[in-house]
């Protein structure tokens, strides 16, 4: 197990990031709410493909559970149940959760192959805990940090039901999130435990203090992505996902201040590019940092100027968490340095 759970620590990195990927995309195609349930899907676990399977239809057959759209209601059944020629209401109860009751087979199987993603990424953690068990007598952090993430990766798919239960509340989609992010850090810290190979650094104080400042700055960064995304929610809920070029329009302060910081994090992050190469200290994760700061600010300009080009706000958004991720790790490496 000792030799394989640096494996296992990085196909858990690498799923929490396809988690990130396909919540993504959930997010650019408007599908958040393709299944008004869960974690099933219109009472299905494997979803409707067309929208006749969900419609009430007389002499049917309908499982306990089953939700069907009826003159544009949600309804569940109650039991197991045929239907006769008029519609029974006994038999159901409104689903009141929230009042979506469209059908869109696109929307509804993104939604769904998000949910799987995430299954299968809560199976790599079980062989992440069974692995970190074992090795609690080797270092005592090993089992704290795949715990904690195993329990928060459980709080993620409770926050996962209440963004459905509660039509996508921005707020939740926001802390759903930055707890994603927190997984991302405890996985990091443990694969930096469990590496094999130990690269030693050379210590520069003006690098330490830039690097210092740059994570502060990318959590300032994010946070204020965070509000900004907030802003576009609320705007796509008002005048429709269709209609999602309006969604800058009349932006707040935040956003303002979202776009011009981007200046400073880029400075930062160049200074600690230029260090790093003229004194040689080795730390090659500066680079992509540095690519994927640019490329952050080049999706950030197209979703302004080009309302949203397809693709764009998922690019953004992974690269946002893979560029924490890098920081994360430099820190860890940063840390160690003579």
């Amino acid at each position: 197990m000792k030799n394989r759970f640096p494996k296992i620590v990085k196909i858990a990195i690498i799923s929490v990031y396809l988690i990130f990927l396909a919540g993504a995309i959930v997010r650019m195609t408007g599908s958040g709410m393709g299944c008004p349930d869960w974690p099933k899907c219109f009472g299905y676990y494997i979803p409707p493909t067309s929208e006749e399977q969900i419609i009430w239809k007389p002499n049917t057959t309908y499982k306990e559970g089953f939700i069907i759209i009826k003159d544009e209601v949600l309804f569940v059944a109650e039991s197991d149940i045929k239907t006769k020629k008029n519609f029974n209401t006994k038999n159901w109860t409104a689903y009141t959760k929230h009042g979506y009751n469209k059908f869109n087979k696109f929307h509804t199987w993104t939604e769904y192959i998000n949910r799987l993603v995430s299954v299968l990424a809560g199976f790599v953690f079980l062989f992440l805990i069974y692995g970190a068990f074992k090795l609690r007598k080797t270092d005592k952090r090993i089992p704290l940090l795949a715990f904690g993430a195993f329990f928060l990766m459980l709080f993620e798919a409770w926050l996962g039901k209440t963004v459905v239960d509660t039509n996508l509340t921005p707020a939740i989609i926001t802390v759903h999130m930055v707890i994603g992010l927190v997984i991302i850090g405890l996985l990091l810290w443990l694969k930096f435990i469990v590496s094999k190979r130990k690269t030693l650094f050379r210590y520069n104080s003006l690098f330490n203090k830039l690097l210092i400042i740059s994570v502060i700055f990318s959590l300032i960064q994010i946070a204020m992505g965070t509000q900004v995304r907030q802003f576009i929610d609320e705007q796509v809920k008002l005048y429709g996902f269709e209609n999602k070029n309006h969604s800058l329009m009349n932006p707040s302060f935040k956003f303002y201040f979202h776009r011009s910081f981007t200046i400073a994090i880029v400075l930062v992050n160049l200074g600690m590019f230029y260090i790093n190469q003229i004194k040689n200290l080795g730390y090659t994760l500066v680079n992509w940092i540095v690519f994927l700061i640019f490329l952050e600010a080049i999706t950030g300009v197209l979703m302004y100027y080009a309302e949203i080009p397809i693709g764009t706000q998922a690019i953004h958004l992974l690269a946002g968490a893979l560029l924490f991720g890098l920081q994360f790790y430099l820190w860890l490496q940063n840390r160690y340095a003579k």
